[in-house]
């Protein structure tokens, strides 16, 4: 039997699972260059494309080495970004988080809302200790955001993921579970 995915309500938001019904709205943020690049992807160019986004959020959540939730407004109910759990290690009682949010919803605090409540589940379901974001020198709002939810810096991995023909820097950040009842 399949477990259920669970769905995560805060203020304005419901994260849920995304379907490949929610393919046509993930292409209007996965298919922005400014989204996309700070994570290391390609921009989609097809929808087709974004099926590939889909199966492996799927397949995270059915190995227990993460989910993602897609993020929407309470009043709209499209997919307008997601967040979520990737690299989890239950034994070591970490994982790292990720998000992104189509470029017209920037700036509206939607990210940090998702990040507090995503994080906040972390630590209640999944019992983490640690949760770790990399993030790229140059993303100073991502940097901002993590910070403000009480992420500390703790250094520099050295060309620690091989993006675009080349080799990137990226800060790790972590809080752990000590540092969010803090907040």
């Amino acid at each position: 039997m399949e477990k259920e995915f669970p769905i995560i309500e805060t203020r304005r938001l419901i994260l849920r699972e995304v379907t490949t019904e929610d393919a046509n709205d993930m292409f209007n943020y996965l298919s922005d260059k400014n989204v996309v690049k700070p994570m290391g992807l390609v921009p989609c160019q097809k929808v087709k494309d974004v099926w590939d986004e889909i199966r492996w959020y799927k397949s995270i959540y059915k190995e227990g080495t993460g989910i993602r939730w897609g993020i929407t407004l309470k009043d709209a109910g499209k997919v307008i970004g997601s967040c979520g759990f990737l690299n989890m290690l239950t034994k070591h009682y970490r994982a790292e988080v990720g998000y992104e949010l189509s470029k017209g919803y920037w700036g509206r605090g939607i990210a940090s809302e998702a990040l507090e409540a995503v994080v906040k589940y972390g630590y209640q379901h999944f019992q983490l200790e640690r949760i770790e974001a990399l993030i790229e020198p140059s993303n100073l709002p991502s940097q901002k955001l993590v910070e403000k939810q009480g992420f500390r810096r703790e250094g520099l991995l050295r060309h620690y993921e091989f993006t675009y023909g080349k080799f990137d820097d990226l800060y790790m950040y972590s809080i752990i579970k000590e540092d969010f009842n803090l907040i």
